[in-house]
């Protein structure tokens, strides 16, 4: 069988037609005109066998393939920009903007983010803090550069890596589920996927439940779990001294996974933000850690919740 290469000048163009919605934008960034960007995304799927794109309607959708694609596309450019970069020396000068969910593993990620930041002084970054519901839509927008982010069912645009975490209930050490009517939950406020995941998970086996303490941070839950206020969904990346890991034989079912992504746009980006896209993801791969079930740095993503 003959190897197929896929040109990156040709990946770029589609990336750069995703990430502007337009033909015609994406020419006017690269210089070409639209009918020489239309022949490029068709010698794309001529290469890969695959429609990639519907152009049918008023907005342009990505077909399975062509989501897929765009996902192994953005992580081939950043290897490949990042290795020209370190070759030739470019320096890593910008102002980044990042955004990190307040209730996903903050302080791993703040960890990370300061040890990019005494590797390279020269890039100066701005850090915000929210929910996934809130940085995605930052994102889509151009008010972030970077984003981490918690989400369901099909990714949204901008994907470039995507793992899952499995999330445990949590305790204070003195808890005692069987004297309670109903299970008291310490959670985020609605529309968190750990809240609706610990919901979900109770209905399911018709255990009560109420909402006892509800916090946007998660430093505020945990202590409100060291406190015996109620209980909640952690990772062990967050698991505290003091509390305890409920099982099902405690009466607690096992919760679904959370599909986590870093969100980058390779249409202009700097040499910075390609260096900490990757520095973020070896200190994913380095961690090590039990929770972090599932790395795919060059693969597709499992739908399932």
């Amino acid at each position: 069988m003959v190897a197929v290469n896929l040109p990156t000048d040709v990946l770029r163009t589609f990336l750069a037609v995703i990430d502007l919605g337009s033909f015609t934008k994406a020419g006017q960034l690269l210089g070409r005109t639209q009918p020489a960007i239309s022949l490029q995304i068709r010698k794309l799927e001529e290469l890969v066998g695959k429609t990639l794109m519907d152009t049918s309607g008023r907005n342009i959708t990505l077909t399975r393939e062509g989501e897929s694609l765009a996902r192994y596309s953005r992580q081939l450019l950043a290897m490949n920009d990042e290795i020209v970069a370190r070759l030739h020396h470019k320096e890593s000068i910008g102002n980044l903007r990042v955004g990190l969910p307040n209730d996903y593993a903050v302080a791993f990620f703040q960890t990370a983010l300061a040890n990019y930041s005494k590797l390279h002084p020269e890039t100066e970054m701005s850090i915000q803090c929210d929910t996934s519901e809130q940085l995605l839509p930052m994102f889509e927008r151009d008010e972030l550069d970077i984003v981490v982010a918690m989400f369901d069912g099909d990714p949204p645009a901008g994907l470039i890596y995507t793992w899952a975490e499995r999330p445990i209930w949590v305790a204070g050490g003195d808890f005692a589920a069987g004297n309670k009517p109903a299970v008291p939950i310490a959670a985020h406020p609605e529309g968190c996927h750990y809240r609706d995941r610990m919901i979900r998970s109770l209905d399911q086996i018709g255990k009560p439940w109420r909402i006892t303490f509800c916090s946007p941070s998660i430093n505020g839950l945990q202590l409100a779990v060291q406190s015996g206020f109620g209980v909640t969904a952690l990772t062990r990346r967050t698991l505290l001294r003091g509390m305890r890991v409920l099982t099902d034989r405690d009466g607690f079912p096992p919760l679904p996974d959370i599909h986590v992504g870093m969100f980058f746009k390779n249409t202009g980006a700097s040499t910075a933000a390609l260096l900490l896209v990757n520095h973020i993801m070896q200190s994913l791969y380095d961690s090590g850690l039990s929770d972090f079930v599932r790395l795919e740095r060059l693969g597709s993503m499992s739908a399932s919740t």
